[in-house]
């Protein structure tokens, strides 16, 4: 076969451009998109914007789930000082295309799970949840909560060395009032810092405590926001901890 050297040029650069294509750089705008933040977990910093950027933005939207988040829906920059933090949340990325990407992420701090508390039972204290895990264990060494006493304040008894309430005590402390009636309710307001990644920068929460004299008086409103959340997806009876704020603390009486 006759060898013409135009074609086998022809064939040479064709061939050298397919190889360069094949194995490129690399840039990211071809691979499948991974949203992340560097971290699962994002602690507040004790000077600065607590302001946290994907490692990689796109072009498209991005959203969190559950409410309680602050998200820049361009950006996909999450701020930690507007956001309810100790829950756990779900980014969404969807891109112009349709494709919609997700990722978890824990925003650092402590909540409540909701709960019946019955207190003729002897429970009486609710528990902390660090990091939106029941299995994580809480940072005390260092750590402070109820900063400013604005808690204990109100009557509400929150152990300053481990973020523990107790109900019993609060209940005797008058958070209700000298005599609680049936669907007494009142918002407390925690502030902490713990020795943790977030370097004791200054976190809150608030927690909705209800009073009731048995379970037969919880009226269908309280049902009914604890039923929305199961729908959500977002809350399983007493154990889920992560979950739209206040936490509702219910006491039983009886």
């Amino acid at each position: 076969m006759g060898k013409n050297p135009f074609i086998f040029l022809l064939l040479l650069l064709i061939s050298f451009s397919a190889w360069l294509s094949c194995n490129k750089p690399a840039d990211g705008t071809d691979a499948p998109y991974k949203i992340s933040y560097g971290d699962s977990i994002l602690y507040m910093k004790p000077s600065g914007t607590n302001i946290v950027y994907p490692i990689e933005q796109r072009a498209g939207t991005y959203s969190g789930f559950p409410d309680g988040i602050e998200i820049d829906d361009i950006t996909g920059a999450i701020n930690l000082d507007n956001s309810e933090t100790g829950l756990r949340y779900r980014i969404s990325h969807t891109a112009p295309d349709g494709k919609v990407t997700t990722t978890m992420v824990v925003l650092s701090g402590i909540t409540f799970t909701d709960h019946f508390f019955h207190l003729s039972q002897g429970d009486s204290v609710a528990n902390p949840v660090y990091n939106a895990s029941l299995s994580r264990v809480l940072p005390l060494s260092g750590s402070n909560f109820d900063e400013g006493n604005v808690a204990n304040g109100g009557g509400c008894a929150v152990k300053t060395d481990n973020g523990k309430i107790n109900l019993a005590e609060s209940i005797r402390n008058g958070v209700f009032g000298n005599n609680p009636n049936n669907d007494d309710k009142k918002e407390i307001e925690i502030k902490y810092r713990i020795n943790d990644g977030s370097g004791k920068s200054l976190n809150k929460l608030k927690v909705l405590l209800y009073w009731y004299n048995t379970m037969a008086d919880v009226p269908q409103y309280v049902w009914d926001i604890l039923n929305d959340r199961t729908t959500q997806g977002v809350f399983l009876k007493n154990e889920q901890a992560a979950k739209p704020r206040p936490p509702c603390i219910i006491i039983i009486a009886n």
